[in-house]
């Protein structure tokens, strides 16, 4: 569904990790794996919640770094792919939407918004949690990390895919993240954006500058209403 011609929010897009879904555990898991496997030691999980939201290489780049000699810059692409090979098939193993996002997606769906995604996370992964967690059916327009040619958050190219895959446009369009890069996206694409408090940011939620936080995703409908 389309923004009005009075400038109402009409499509909302979403952050995937830290944002709908809580996935470092299985994040974590792989990245266990990877680093065992090359004679490293394990991460904690607040340790791999630091390292989420610039995509699979930069987690994997941040893991050996925290835990030893940096990977050399040449073998990131194959210790990327070792990677994936574990953590697609096992990507929804531990991970769970947080509470109430199930029921803020089929409120926002009810109400005529149409729904979209922009992760960094690879394309085949996302669809593979959403499925698993039966959200897919809630969402018209999804891009991974790998989606969109050389533009990945917080380049706003990523976020306007998803924009556009809605048939919407970016004054009339909300996007909902945790962390800088969304925040980041959204004003180069000239989007309000609002941020949930318990996702996975590097700094402190006031730092952000989103136009809004919300706390739980029962307040998510309400927010939307009173952006500018």
């Amino acid at each position: 569904m389309t923004r009005e011609p009075d400038g109402t929010t009409k499509a909302v897009i979403f952050d995937l990790d830290g944002t709908l879904i809580d996935s470092a555990p299985d994040l974590r898991v792989a990245l266990n794996h990877l680093l065992a496997e090359e004679g490293r030691r394990a991460v904690d999980l607040e340790a791999v919640k630091m390292m989420i939201g610039d995509g699979v290489q930069k987690l994997v780049e941040r893991g050996f770094a925290a835990t030893g000699e940096a990977a050399e810059s040449g073998d990131l692409a194959a210790l990327t792919e070792r990677y994936l090979g574990f953590y697609e098939g096992h990507a929804a193993d531990l991970t769970r939407p947080y509470p109430g996002a199930a029921e803020a997606l089929a409120a926002l769906r009810g109400a005529g918004y149409g729904l979209g995604i922009c992760t960094n996370k690879p394309y085949a992964a996302t669809l593979e949690i959403l499925e698993e967690l039966d959200l897919a059916a809630y969402f018209q327009a999804i891009a991974g990390g790998d989606s969109v040619p050389g533009a990945r958050k917080p380049d706003p190219r990523h976020l306007l895919a998803v924009v556009e895959g809605l048939g919407a446009r970016a004054e009339t369009a909300v996007m909902v993240g945790d962390n800088q890069n969304d925040v980041n996206a959204a004003r180069g694409a000239g989007m309000p954006v609002i941020v949930v408090s318990f996702g996975y940011p590097k700094m402190p939620i006031g730092e952000l500058g989103a136009d809004l936080v919300i706390d739980r995703f029962a307040d998510l409908p309400g927010a939307i209403a009173r952006l500018p």
